[in-house]
Formats: C-alpha cells, sequence, structure tokens
C-alpha cells in the first residue's frame, strides 16, 4: 500500500527538482522516491561499514585496494 507525505522545500530547491525532472521525464515523487532510495542505502551501507572497521583492521584492511586484494 502506498501512503503519501508532503515536504517543504526552499523555492530553489523546487525549482531545481523541477528542471531536473522536466529534463529527465520523470515526475517529482519518481525523484524524490529514487532519492530516498539511494539516500537509505548509503546511509545502511555506511552503518555496516563502520560496524566493519574493527574486524577489517584486524585483518590489515584498510583501503578499498586492500579488500579487492583479500578477495582477488
Amino acid at each position: 500500500m502506498r501512503e503519501s507525505i508532503s515536504v517543504s522545500l526552499p523555492e530553489h530547491l523546487k525549482a531545481e527538482v523541477d528542471r531536473f525532472t522536466e529534463i529527465e521525464g520523470i515526475s517529482r515523487s519518481d525523484l524524490v522516491r529514487e532519492a530516498l532510495r539511494e539516500y537509505l542505502f548509503v546511509r545502511k551501507f555506511r552503518s555496516l561499514r563502520q560496524r566493519l572497521i574493527p574486524y577489517a583492521e584486524v585483518q590489515h584492511i584498510y583501503t578499498d585496494e586492500d579488500v579487492f586484494d583479500k578477495m582477488s
């Protein structure tokens, strides 16, 4: 089931949203939905990464390259 929410935006941000939706040919709802999905994904990823850092450091994994080397 879908529910609606209302969001207040400063005028300049609303104008930017409207320009982008016109260029991309998508609705405001689609833009906000996708932006929220991406935002939540990034927040969850960062949270998980923070929790895993101590375990990675024990294995001397400090960079993305270290991760790649371990996976290869």
